[in-house]
């Protein structure tokens, strides 16, 4: 694959990130690419994004491979001489570099075409950032007859030519709760006459670290995070309520479920006891990105195949929507090392463009070896 036109690609994408579902630019420019390369488009509807196909010689099945195209609401400070031109967007987190990835890999596909047992579709899916872009595919039609699913996040902290592959969780399940405690305010001087929210919700923040200590197995991977606690609004009063929210994250599907209840339960119990009310309400968002075991042996001999290195991954407690769709169709996703100084979100994050080629070649290779072994895969 042609580095140069890939580097070429991807710095026009960064110069020019869009907003989750406002990726409008973006998606015409995909479209422009791949009709050049005489790459065939489907037609699903979507607002934005952009789906492609390439059909093999022999039949076979439909695989599809997936890169999100979203960009993050962050002022870059990168410092890379081709930087965001929108001001306060960024391609903060890579999609840049998936877009461009799967667009090489497609044209790739299509030079190879005579070695396709099946068709590959190729998702350049919106609104990744905000957990819905998936879903919102899913819904138009876009997986229907496909058989599986892969697709992969860069990862800054390995190197240019490793890929991590992994079977089972891979990524964490997001969840969000918020909870009020209400009791009676009054004079901070006489607190008797009071029922103190604050010092319940402080109690409550106390007890749900217990939740992964005392209710979850010792080899559960679950975190529980209060991210805001806001009550009152002077030093001489007592407010009536408190304001508590934060984060859940887990890897295993039955203790983000337990631990939600235990939440509630800790929440209304001890507020109870102090003669104060809850209101705990619970926002699941993603769930756990879950590899289909079926597929690590091919991941790992894609990549050994063509010269680079499979190790094996390490999960990472952050969300992704890829996730939506392995609750669909089984799916595998890896991380591809970019060697980049900073993590994912950060205002100077960059990557090196040596991984375009890699991971272009990647999927094209992971593509033909799927469908040559299927169902064996």
């Amino acid at each position: 694959m042609d580095l140069q036109q890939l580097v070429a690609y991807r710095r026009e994408l960064h110069e020019h990130p869009e907003l989750s579902f406002h990726e409008y630019d973006t998606t015409k420019r995909l479209t422009a690419w791949l009709k050049e390369a005489g790459i065939r488009i489907v037609d699903f509807g979507l607002k934005t994004g952009v789906v492609a196909e390439v059909s093999g010689t022999k039949k076979g099945p439909l695989i599809a491979l997936r890169a999100d195209i979203d960009a993050l609401p962050i002022v870059e400070q990168s410092g890379v001489a081709f930087t965001s031109k929108n001001d306060g967007v960024m391609h903060a987190c890579g999609h840049d570099f998936h877009a461009t990835s799967m667009l090489g890999a497609a044209k790739l596909l299509q030079a190879r075409a005579d070695e396709l047992h099946g068709t590959v579709r190729i998702i350049f899916q919106p609104a990744e950032e905000v957990a819905q872009g998936a879903d919102y595919v899913v819904k138009q039609g876009v997986l229907d007859g496909v058989s599986a699913i892969f697709g992969m996040h860069n990862k800054p902290e390995l190197p240019v030519g490793t890929i991590g592959v992994k079977s089972g969780a891979l990524m964490a399940s997001v969840d969000r709760f918020e909870l009020d405690v209400v009791g009676i305010g009054g004079h901070a001087g006489i607190p008797n006459d009071t029922i103190d929210p604050i010092v319940i919700a402080s109690q409550i923040v106390a007890s749900f670290q217990s939740i992964v200590s005392r209710n979850l197995s010792p080899f559960s991977n679950t975190v529980v995070s209060v991210t805001k606690f806001q009550a009152g609004n002077t030093w001489n009063v007592i407010p009536e309520k408190a304001e508590l929210e934060g984060t859940v994250r887990s890897f295993q599907e039955a203790d983000r479920e337990l631990t939600g209840k235990r939440m509630r339960a800790l929440a209304e119990g001890i507020a109870a006891s102090y003669g104060a009310t809850a209101d705990f309400r619970w926002f699941p968002y993603l769930p756990v990105v879950d590899n289909a075991p079926a597929f690590e042996a091919v991941a790992r001999e894609a990549a050994e195949a063509i010269g680079y290195t499979a190790v094996e991954a390490i999960p990472n407690p952050a969300g992704e929507d890829f996730a939506f769709y392995q609750q669909t169709i089984p799916g595998f996703f890896v991380w591809m090392g970019v060697d980049g100084p900073h993590g994912w979100h950060h205002p100077a994050f960059t990557l090196s463009e040596d991984a375009l080629s890699v991971a272009a070649n990647y999927f094209a290779e992971l593509a033909v070896r799927v469908l040559a072994q299927w169902p064996a895969a």
